[in-house]
């Protein structure tokens, strides 16, 4: 067991006695927790494990396939107006009127009955933000992606909706949080629902794109598409093993987007020498300060819902629900500065591009 933080990041005890009992699993090899490291149901947030002959839905979490992807708009930011954005965006948490079984189809993704959510961003932590590019740090892998600084960018964090709940509580019905034995007929049935909602939460995070762009009236290019929660077959000193990741970036995908909170910087990541010192994985955002009750329980006092439209950064929030509006606001979440330069001062990673919010959006009424 290790953890990835430098005596600068606030990392809660109640974290680190998660990781430490889930290092106890059996089969466990590595269990390493990463700087946005944060008290989880049961298994911490921001960490990833290896295992051996068995692995475990309960660490994958029920949100299979949840993650970030960030597309390139034809919005040039000179002339982009927030308040203006922020009226257009609208209509975007019912359900998509579309032909859901026809835009799966057309990614060879099957449909499960659940598609009534596709293509809507769901609650606690997701999002999507309008960005613009702050600096570009590295020149030549910020051209290599293709990416423009004159564009506003379209980060988009979303996952597998009711899909990938309903996959954990079918595995949860049968075998609680007990893990399962690899070449069992189970895991592979687990594995095989598994990979369809990781393709499921893709495919629904092009769609709500799609569904914003339409309301922009602009296009936009995906650069990157990532995972954060999900159980893949690695090799771990010689032998077959799995990778767990539950909040956690892959270091071995390519270019990585880490957003803090909504009223921080997103950082765009090249990740370096991916190997098991760190799961081959990083952080995937900025991870929670506080629990969602203390957030509200801490602000509630200190401001009103309208405060919390409005971010230091100058960007603009639209959360309707005023719960949501406490409990992911700023300050319920870890610097992502510090998250960021324990990364690359451990050297796991360096930065490509830092990018501002413009405006983010939570949910309507």
């Amino acid at each position: 067991m290790r953890v990835i933080a430098s005596p600068t990041n606030w990392i809660e005890g109640s974290a680190v006695q998660q990781l430490e009992k889930t290092a106890e699993l059996a089969g466990m090899k590595l269990a390493v927790g990463l700087p946005d490291l944060h008290p989880g149901k049961g298994s911490p947030v921001g960490a990833a494990f290896i295992t051996v002959d068995r692995f475990y839905p309960a660490l994958v979490g029920n949100d299979i396939g949840c993650g970030i992807s960030l597309w390139q708009t034809d919005l040039g930011t000179q002339s982009l107006n927030p308040a203006t954005v922020a009226g257009k965006l609208k209509n975007l948490d019912c359900p998509w009127d579309g032909d859901a079984a026809a835009w799966l189809k057309e990614r060879a993704v099957a449909t499960k009955g659940f598609e009534s959510s596709l293509g809507t961003i769901g609650s606690g932590n997701h999002f999507v933000e309008l960005q613009r590019v702050e600096r570009v740090e590295n020149a030549d892998e910020f051209a290599h992606l293709g990416l423009d600084a004159k564009q506003a960018m379209l980060c988009v964090h979303s996952g597998s909706r009711d899909l990938g709940e309903a996959i954990l509580r079918a595995h949860v019905d049968q075998f609680a949080a007990r893990g399962l034995p690899s070449q069992s007929p189970e895991a592979l049935d687990y594995l095989g629902c598994h990979d369809h909602a990781r393709q499921w939460a893709k495919a629904n995070r092009e769609l709500i794109a799609a569904r914003f762009l339409e309301k922009l009236k602009a296009r936009g290019q995906r650069a990157i598409d990532l995972c954060h929660n999900s159980v893949e077959p690695v090799e771990y000193e010689g032998a077959p093993a799995f990778l767990h990741r539950k909040g956690a970036a892959p270091a071995n995908a390519g270019p990585v987007v880490v957003p803090g909170s909504r009223g921080s910087f997103t950082y765009l990541l090249l990740p370096l020498n991916p190997s098991a010192a760190s799961a081959f994985s990083l952080a995937h955002g900025a991870g929670r300060k506080w629990s969602r009750s203390d957030s509200r329980g801490r602000l509630e006092k200190r401001y009103r819902a309208n405060d919390l439209t409005r971010t230091s950064l100058g960007s603009q929030v639209i959360c309707e629900d005023k719960d949501l509006l406490f409990e992911e606001a700023p300050q319920a979440y870890k610097n992502i500065d510090i998250v960021i330069g324990d990364m690359v001062n451990a050297g796991l990673a360096e930065v490509i591009a830092v990018l501002r919010p413009l405006v983010t959006y939570k949910v309507r009424r």
